[in-house]
């Protein structure tokens, strides 16, 4: 979720659900180590739970990230075992760590000697075109074992060479059966899955065999679905009075708040919720709106005025 899952984005989906634990988009250790720390670490106490999701592989440049994660404030760190792009593959990160399950490993004991909130691994049930349970359940064996207890499990391989990460997404085919496998194997264990989940009935069929469900590109895609899930997965009915309208007007106060505290033009936090009326009629006219950039000069009290075809 590169350059998708950023705080502007974090901040509208908790609006919509205030219980479902948010990711932060990937971010390798070397940003950190050598980058604008602040600007990939700062968040909205409001995004809380929240979960820093790293790319890397050295132990101690782990160690030192989750080290910060915490001191952030941070609920989780979460160590991305899964992205199958060329970019992070020459960077010894991602789904192509899933070759080196003692590498991961150490870096999992070096995170958790460094802090005492959750470390999690996100990976894939295999990579390239081998087919093998055994491949993904020797994985998490190794990592469990340096007390590893939380795995989020894309339920598809990841093919390191031939495919976009795009495709990675869509062309191996979905095996739910492993990482209902995996929950058996290692009981003990929690288990996430993630992968073509698209409405709540899946969901719902899916924590019949595991403990959680992870979503994505879908909940981007059509936000509103999240604003059901408060009270259908975590009993909490407070929600259900809220109104696309006034998460939209919610989103438009934060906007101008942005703007005054840090220069940030609406357009860069609008961009999140356009598939806020996803389905709705006249949501196409309201996208063209909200993504207008000759509109920029406008308040957002404005655009959304004239997004809802008001003078």
């Amino acid at each position: 979720m590169l350059d998708w899952t950023d705080k502007h984005c974090r901040y509208f989906h908790r609006l919509l659900t205030r219980h479902a634990l948010l990711y932060t988009e990937m971010v390798t250790s070397g940003a950190l180590i050598h980058g604008d720390r602040a600007r990939h670490l700062d968040f909205n106490s409001g995004e809380l739970p929240l979960a820093l999701q790293l790319g890397g592989s050295e132990r101690a440049d782990l160690a030192r990230c989750a080290r910060w994660a915490q001191e952030w404030g941070y609920s989780e760190v979460n160590l991305n075992c899964g992205c199958p792009s060329e970019r992070v593959q020459r960077g010894a990160f991602g789904a192509c760590l899933m070759r080196e399950p003692e590498l991961v490993a150490d870096g999992i004991k070096a995170m958790r000697d460094a802090v005492s909130i959750p470390v999690t691994v996100k990976h894939r049930i295999g990579i390239d075109k081998t087919e093998s349970y055994d491949f993904v359940r020797d994985f998490v064996g190794a990592v469990s074992l340096a007390g590893c207890t939380t795995f989020i499990v894309h339920a598809r391989n990841a093919w390191l060479q031939g495919l976009s990460p795009k495709d990675n997404r869509e062309v191996p085919p979905l095996r739910y059966a492993s990482v209902y496998q995996l929950k058996k194997d290692f009981p003990a264990l929690t288990f996430v899955i993630n992968g073509g989940i698209t409405q709540s009935a899946q969901i719902e069929e899916h924590l019949q065999h595991v403990d959680g469900v992870m979503l994505g590109r879908e909940a981007y895609h059509n936000p509103w679905w999240l604003s059901d899930w408060d009270a259908r997965f975590f009993a909490d009915a407070s929600q259900t009075s809220q109104t696309r309208e006034s998460a939209e007007q919610k989103m438009v106060t934060y906007m101008n708040q942005q703007a005054d505290q840090f220069g940030t033009p609406w357009p860069s936090v609008a961009r999140h919720m356009l598939g806020l009326r996803h389905g709705l009629p006249g949501a196409r006219r309201w996208r063209q709106v909200w993504s207008d950039h000759k509109l920029k000069e406008l308040p957002p009290e404005q655009v959304m005025a004239l997004a809802h075809g008001q003078d």
